[in-house]
């Protein structure tokens, strides 16, 4: 796949991921609920994420410095759960353009600071899930 359409996907897999936030529903049923199935990355990304919920909230939560996850702006913690599922579980996909895909939403769908805030709890969450892995973090 294509990295573009990783970041596509990506992107409407946080879509996803913010409605089903909006609507008090379990990710899965805002799959099943679409007229049109996403991209098999996307479709995989939010099952993951529901799937796995409560043990990203556990990561972020420990991490997150004076923030529990349900104090975290929706699309925050809707980046940040995509993000430490694919650290978590998808050793496929390289560490430096998982951190560097999240930052790079967090700026656009949020605000600068929330990309430096994703991307130091990120960066600690990869030097824990992964530290064999030789990449560094995003800038």
């Amino acid at each position: 796949m294509l990295q573009g359409t990783r970041r596509e996907a990506r992107e409407r897999a946080l879509e996803l991921l913010y409605e089903a936030e909006a609507k008090g529903l379990p990710p899965a049923e805002v799959l099943i609920g679409l007229p049109v199935t996403p991209d098999h990355f996307a479709v995989a990304l939010v099952t993951g994420v529901g799937e796995r919920l409560a043990e990203l909230d556990a990561h972020i939560e420990r991490l997150a410095r004076d923030w529990t996850v349900e104090r975290m702006p929706w699309v925050d913690r809707s980046i940040l759960r995509l993000a430490a599922f694919e650290l978590v579980a998808r050793p496929d996909v390289p560490t430096g353009a998982i951190l560097s895909e999240a930052v790079e939403l967090a700026k656009r769908f949020s605000t600068e600071e929330a990309g430096r805030f994703v991307n130091g709890l990120l960066s600690n969450l990869a030097r824990e899930v992964r530290p064999d892995s030789a990449e560094a973090p995003a800038p």
